[in-house]
């Protein structure tokens, strides 16, 4: 099953929750990011309640109000996006040599640590 990325607005409910990296109440997402925009409450609540239905966020009652947290990690996400858009290719080794062109020094680097850290089976 493909990964859909997420639309504007869940990709930046998503970027809160996974900063608080713990269970937080729809009013603190809506304060973060209310600095930047206008939004209603109803509308965050709609947006973290698709995000629970979709298997994004999970929910625990905290007094009357529920807290949300991320079932994965953001890593977790940008990971299995990676994997959808690899599996669209017919040659992922020239996939590969496009993607590897576009490194940064930096990005480079930590290719090659994770590779370390995750020793393959040849």
């Amino acid at each position: 099953m493909a990964l859909r990325q997420f639309g504007e607005l869940e990709a930046q409910v998503m970027d809160r929750v996974w900063r608080h990296n713990r269970p937080v109440l729809v009013r603190d997402v809506l304060y973060e990011l209310n600095t930047d925009r206008d939004l209603a409450y109803t509308t965050v609540l709609t947006v973290m309640e698709k995000l629970r239905r979709k298997g994004w966020l999970r929910r625990q009652r905290i007094g009357r109000a529920y807290a949300y947290e991320a079932v994965n990690s953001r890593e977790s996400y940008t990971a299995q996006l990676m994997c959808d858009a690899l599996a669209t290719s017919d040659n992922q080794t020239v996939s590969f040599v496009h993607f590897l062109e576009q490194l940064s020094q930096e990005e480079a680097q930590a290719l090659r640590t994770a590779l370390d850290v995750r020793q393959l089976p040849e």
